[in-house]
């Protein structure tokens, strides 16, 4: 292992090598959340699960967070980084398990229920110890190459058909991949732990990065920028992560794809935000326009569902106009809450923002399942997914609104600076 000198802080190479450990166990975070996605159909056949059981499924996951964002960084705060890490790391590990230890529906979706209590807090604690290692340095970048990693993770999920078509075969194979993946949610932290004790001992480390939390006095001085960001954070992610849930099903009864094939088509889109949200937040700090950047963004999700359902154009088509779109929208969106509300509520903003996001994204999950089940949505009847793409079409639609008003508002006397600041 290497060696870390006697200088006053750790070498660039020691960090990097602790991002790298960090973002391996990132990584096997986001494999198990996305494995969900091209065994849907599975589900349905073997264990006869209905399309609004498969959304309760993520549906569970997301009522995890609303928990998580109100405990804030407690326990990590009074654990430590790297003890959290670990304790984060053995729940997810528990609930993967669980996942895919059952046919039963209760019990596969209290695995999911604990799989993202510990990914949640998992994601929060190792944003706090990368600010921890990369604060004043590359933090910026420390986080991109992180986010890249782990959205590799989903990438490889979404192609799993075709690197593990046999797995497919039986509904609990790709889980059981998933719970090998998730293995690395521990054997990251103590790789963590054993790098960050090493260098406590020789360097002078920061202090880990504060968590977000809500502090609910600071809620009643947040502006109207605000709210139209959480609206429009909520509306599209409703609209992408629900629409992820049932798309290799959906591909593969309405448009007689394999599975190998919608599993690649969704990924797509993975591909397009692994490489393209740096570069729009790189264009973005230097350019500004970031309220016109997210009207460009949502407008392009208009027409992604009208195409799917309605058209014979190609399927790649939407699938990269909707990577265009989820990579322009979430580069902007989290870092815009930073320029319109003031740096000591920034952790409650980011915390209500999220908590809200995700009761957005349980429900349509269940709900986008409901309307498949009562539009008999099927191979045989590929038509009873219409009411899905509409519902989705509505909410893009919803979300244009909101940031056209977030946009006229910033370019008023009221604005605060998304329009035009920029940084050299």
């Amino acid at each position: 292992m290497f060696q870390p000198t006697s200088t006053a802080e750790p070498s660039k190479f020691y960090r990097w090598l602790v991002l790298l450990w960090l973002s391996i166990t990132m990584f096997g975070n986001y494999y198990f959340y996305d494995a969900l996605e091209p065994l849907a159909d599975v589900l349905q056949k073997q264990l006869h699960f209905t399309d609004q059981n498969i959304g309760l499924l993520n549906s569970f996951y997301s009522f995890a967070p609303i928990a998580t964002v109100l405990i804030g960084g407690i326990l990590i705060d009074r654990l430590g980084v790297r003890r959290a890490l670990l304790l984060f790391g053995c729940v997810c590990l528990a609930g993967s398990m669980l996942t895919a230890f059952s046919p039963r529906f209760e019990v596969m979706a209290g695995g999911r229920f604990v799989f993202g209590m510990g990914a949640e807090s998992l994601i929060v604690a190792i944003t706090a110890a990368v600010a921890k290692w990369f604060k004043g340095k590359e933090l910026s970048f420390a986080l991109g190459l992180n986010l890249m990693l782990a959205r590799f993770g989903t990438w490889l999920a979404q192609n799993s058909p075709t690197w593990a078509r046999s797995a497919y075969n039986t509904w609990q194979g790709p889980w059981l991949i998933g719970v090998g993946f998730v293995s690395l949610c521990v054997l990251g932290p103590i790789a963590y732990w054993i790098l960050e004790a090493r260098a406590e001992r020789h360097f002078a480390l920061g202090k880990a990065g504060e968590a977000d939390k809500i502090v609910f006095q600071d809620v009643t001085n947040f502006g109207l920028s605000y709210w139209y960001l959480v609206g429009l954070c909520v509306v599209f992610y409703s609209a992408i992560f629900p629409f992820e849930t049932f798309a290799v099903k959906y591909f593969m009864d309405a448009h007689h794809t394999t599975r190998e094939l919608g599993g690649f088509l969704l990924s797509v889109l993975t591909a397009f935000t692994m490489f393209g949200t740096p570069i729009v937040g790189l264009f973005s700090d230097r350019m500004g326009r970031r309220a016109t950047i997210m009207c460009f963004g949502v407008l392009l999700l208009i027409p992604v569902f009208i195409m799917m359902g309605y058209t014979r154009v190609s399927l790649y088509v939407p699938m990269a106009m909707l990577g265009f779109a989820f990579t322009f929208v979430p580069a902007i969106i989290w870092p815009s809450v930073a320029y319109i509300v003031p740096s000591r509520t920034l952790g409650t903003a980011l915390g209500l923002m999220t908590m809200i996001q995700n009761m957005g994204m349980a429900g349509m999950n269940w709900g986008l399942g409901k309307a498949n089940d009562v539009a008999r949505a099927s191979a045989t009847h590929p038509a009873g997914y219409q009411p899905m793409l509409q519902i989705l079409t509505v909410l893009a639609i919803v979300g244009v609104f909101l940031a056209f008003l977030l946009r006229q508002r910033e370019l008023g006397p009221s604005g605060h600076g998304l329009e035009t600041i920029t940084t050299g």
